[in-house]
């Protein structure tokens, strides 16, 4: 038979005491699941962000530091460009940022003179370029140009579909698509087009 009256006899244990300023061991157990909770929202929260900073970067728009002189005066050394990349097709006129491998591993910096199907015909004697027969308004180049230090190179040809001719603003130190190197520039070399200048502030514009 079972001892009920030792069971009902015993004394209760004794409850151990809280501290002042202590909270009960359930109450921490919570706050720092809580607190663990907050934590691995935070690091989402801030994954999420870099993954958009990245993306936005790599596809939509970046930030690419001008290097050299042949953009000048419209772009100079050091200048930060705003560059935009998402769903651009390059058109006579724009400042585009492309690589060519075939120069320099790094981007290099250009103006559309020409896309596929147009003609360019180069001619230094009068210091003027024409696009399909007719002399392009250059208000933007730096100064006359005059046949470069590598010579006349390409100074007559129509631009095969897919493919854009470009010139720095600054004609007489500029390698570009008459320089041998560069040539005719495939348009899927094009990283996206120049659409300000940020900083320094005092070059701040559009483009």
């Amino acid at each position: 038979m079972e001892n009920w009256d030792s069971e009902l006899n015993q004394e209760p244990a004794e409850e151990q005491p809280v501290q002042a300023g202590e909270a009960p061991s359930g109450a921490k157990t919570r706050r720092d699941s809580s607190d663990g909770k907050d934590l691995y929202l935070n690091v989402r929260v801030l994954v999420v962000i870099m993954a958009v900073f990245v993306l936005m970067f790599t596809f939509v728009a970046r930030i690419i530091v001008v290097s050299g002189p042949s953009m000048e005066d419209t772009l100079w050394g050091g200048d930060l460009m705003l560059v935009w990349s998402l769903v651009y097709e390059p058109r006579q006129g724009d400042i585009v940022v492309l690589t060519q491998e075939s120069y320099q591993e790094d981007s290099i910096v250009k103006r559309v003179i020409a896309v596929g199907g147009q003609s360019v015909d180069i001619d230094y004697y009068s210091g003027k370029v024409y696009v399909d027969g007719r002399p392009l308004e250059e208000t933007y180049i730096k100064e006359r140009m005059q046949v470069p230090h590598y010579g006349e190179g390409l100074n007559h040809v129509t631009v095969p579909e897919g493919c854009i001719f470009v010139m720095g603003d600054n004609r007489n130190n500029s390698a570009d698509s008459r320089y041998p190197d560069i040539g005719i520039v495939d348009t899927r070399c094009v990283i996206g087009r120049g659409v300000a200048v940020l900083f320094p502030f005092h070059h701040w514009k559009g483009l």
